[in-house]
């Protein structure tokens, strides 16, 4: 994999997105409920809720937050959290996945309706977009906690799938096995603030204009700003001319 802008255009946008709408506290909250009526409150014995738990504590979730999540993840009055995908053609072809954590199946539904009505696009078959993005295992850490050598040194020989170098971070792609392992390894240096998630990376993009990509973004924040979303993936390239607006 290569290409410094694959990785800084998906980034940019969802990490922008959910600064805006708050909701990491939610997503976290989610994935944590999820983990434990999976596999448990024990997070030695549980490597989703191990996942879960440094979410939150990257997204800097009070642990009183998380006692309270793990607390009523253990209750039968509780439910677990469907998790879904919703495949969707924004303006231009371009391909958007957005993966959904609800307890009501119905809500997302007509959420989704109600998003291609206001923002344009339609809802696509299951797989005809997924099939053109792999989900890999992501990575992302400052560059001021790390020494690249060691870093790239200990995720090779943990099983990372590639190491790229960004203007102010690393980013590490794995395959979705290897997740935890890798994340294990990058622990074992003292690293303990870093982004990572299972992400659906495009194995192609499409080239939008200014105009098209300004109406697929404001479909993109749009989903992104649905309770229920927890994150959402485009193949879209953004112009030049809107990344540089942002930065």
């Amino acid at each position: 994999m290569a290409g410094h802008s694959k990785w800084a255009n998906i980034k940019h946008r969802k990490g922008k997105a959910d600064a805006a709408k708050g909701k990491i506290f939610t997503r976290v909250a989610k994935e944590i409920i999820n983990a434990v009526k999976l596999g448990g409150p024990d997070p030695k014995n549980n490597p989703r809720l191990r996942l879960a738990l440094q979410k939150a504590k990257a997204g800097n979730v009070p642990n009183d937050n998380i006692e309270r999540c793990i607390k009523k993840a253990s209750s039968n009055d509780q439910e677990a959290y469907h998790e879904m995908q919703y495949e969707l053609y924004g303006y231009g072809g371009v391909g958007i996945i957005a993966e959904i954590m609800t307890d009501n199946k119905n809500r997302i539904s007509s959420d989704m309706r109600i998003a291609t009505n206001k923002c344009g696009g339609t809802v696509a078959h299951p797989g005809s977009v997924a099939f053109n993005f792999d989900q890999k295992g992501i990575i992302r850490i400052d560059k001021h906690q790390a020494i690249e050598d060691e870093l790239f040194l200990a995720v090779s020989d943990a099983g990372a799938e590639d190491f790229v170098v960004e203007d102010e971070e690393f980013v590490v792609v794995t395959d979705p096995t290897k997740f935890d392992q890798v994340k294990e390894a990058v622990l074992k240096l003292g690293i303990e603030k870093m982004e990572s998630a299972l992400e659906m990376i495009p194995k192609t993009y499409i080239e939008c204009n200014v105009e098209t990509a300004k109406l697929n973004i404001a479909l993109i924040e749009w989903l992104d700003g649905i309770d229920d979303v927890d994150q959402v993936f485009h193949n879209m390239k953004i112009p030049e001319e809107l990344e540089n607006e942002d930065n």
